[in-house]
């Protein structure tokens, strides 16, 4: 285990742990924005795709302790790094200049704290009921929870659409920049195929801003309504 922790603190290891957690952690964004965009087929859908999540038993808490362990060494690697980068320069530059760096590297570390603290919000309004407890495991018509209703009256609240709304915003930041390096970080990036890699983060960046923005905004607009 000693290799396996030396392995993790180096900047080598650390970026390549960074890097593959992240990608997991996409994949689920991506996921999850798609179940999110059920909510435009109308109650009966988003309620049976919510239920069938719920079904799953031992396989959905596999699911979500294997999301948390990931987040949870993102997290920790993410600051191990960040620390050793700041240790390695305990003088800061006279004038600083960023070089070959772009916005979205340069806020990674900002981006991704605001990002688990809506995380942590976020579990605790969906997941655990904790915020409008009032809506939290009501029922539709035909006995299964109301994820609908809930999604609805959730984000016909202003100040909960404008907090998910910046939180989306950041995520599409961080995954820009994330979505792009980490091919790099795992040395599989080739000069060949630069021009389409330095092109997908931004793409995914944006296709999940849009993504995860579209429902909330769709029940300001009351396009999506009880």
């Amino acid at each position: 285990m000693s290799w396996f922790v030396s392995y993790v603190r180096s900047s080598v290891g650390g970026k390549q742990v960074m890097a593959v957690t992240g990608l997991g952690l996409l994949l689920f964004a991506i996921v999850h924005m798609l179940g999110h965009l059920g909510m435009f087929a109308g109650r009966d859908a988003y309620n049976t795709y919510a239920h069938t999540l719920q079904s799953l038993g031992a396989l959905k808490w596999a699911a979500r302790g294997g999301l948390l362990a990931m987040l949870a060494i993102h997290v920790a690697v993410a600051i191990s790094l960040a620390r050793a980068n700041s240790a390695a320069r305990p003088q800061k530059y006279a004038v600083y200049r960023t070089r070959e760096t772009t916005f979205f590297a340069r806020t990674m570390t900002i981006t991704g704290l605001i990002i688990l603290a809506f995380v942590i919000y976020h579990l605790a309004h969906f997941t655990l009921g904790w915020v409008q407890p009032e809506h939290f495991h009501q029922l539709d018509p035909a006995g299964r929870y109301d994820a609908y209703s809930m999604f609805v009256m959730g984000f016909q609240r202003l100040p909960i659409l404008g907090s998910y709304l910046v939180a989306v915003t950041l995520l599409s930041f961080h995954l820009t920049h994330g979505a792009s390096s980490w091919l790099q970080s795992l040395g599989w990036r080739h000069p060949r195929y630069e021009a389409a890699t330095s092109k997908l983060g931004p793409l995914l960046g944006l296709g999940l801003a849009v993504g995860y923005a579209a429902p909330p905004l769709a029940v300001l607009f009351k396009i999506i309504e009880l």
